[in-house]
């Protein structure tokens, strides 16, 4: 049974799933979508642009999807295309879960004290390198984000998978030594230390020649 605390999206089912009619369901307002998983057909489904927008941005991890008025199921996001200009939904994936099976899916990483970081300061430039993770978990398990301490960083430390602190039940999958972010020198700041050592080896090479001519003096 569905989680009580589970957000409901209401959607309606569509025959059609052909680009024409996605476009369709698009100028009309509407987001085209699928539902598969949980040893079911797949189901073709469109839904309100807008709650579907306010509905996610409230929810959990799972979801209640209720097409055409009829019996809840709860799935999870699997997949989520925007639009590469608007940054409007153009189309979802639903994976149908059972809430006391564990499944792995994406978790979003969310930095914190970028401000603080003695690198920044130093006028080192953050490089967010991993924006999400693969964890595994049950359904009603799975948090929405995991943060990611970046406040004590320097330049040219990296902050791998291994220091991402999760929650008890979740379990993070994949390289543990996977950069996830790092601080990097900017590009004035290593234009600067290459001038340096330019000028460094220049002054170097001209002791040389000295040295060498006041020898073919003598």
């Amino acid at each position: 049974m569905s989680d009580q605390s589970s957000a409901v999206l209401a959607a309606s089912r569509r025959e059609s799933s052909n680009s024409r009619e996605n476009r369709r369901l698009r100028r009309t307002g509407l987001v085209p979508g699928i539902v598969y998983g949980g040893g079911e057909e797949p189901v073709p489904f469109s839904i309100n642009a807008r709650e579907l927008r306010n509905t996610l941005a409230s929810a959990g991890a799972v979801l209640d999807l209720q097409i055409d008025g009829g019996k809840a199921t709860p799935v999870v996001l699997k997949e989520l295309i925007r639009h590469p200009v608007t940054g409007s939904t153009t189309h979802l994936d639903l994976l149908r879960v059972n809430l006391k099976e564990a499944i792995q899916t994406q978790v979003t990483l969310e930095l914190t004290g970028a401000e603080d970081a003695p690198g920044i300061k130093q006028g080192g430039v953050l490089e967010h390198i991993a924006r999400e993770v693969t964890v595994e978990a049950l359904p009603n398990e799975i948090p929405e984000s995991l943060s990611v301490d970046v406040s004590t960083l320097e330049v040219g430390e990296t902050v791998t998978q291994a220091a991402i602190q999760v929650p008890t039940g979740v379990t993070l999958i994949g390289d543990e030594e996977a950069a996830v972010v790092t601080i990097t020198a900017s590009r004035a700041s290593r234009q600067a230390d290459d001038e340096i050592e330019t000028e460094t080896e220049l002054v170097g090479e001209e002791s040389d020649g000295e040295e060498a001519a006041s020898e073919d003096d003598e």
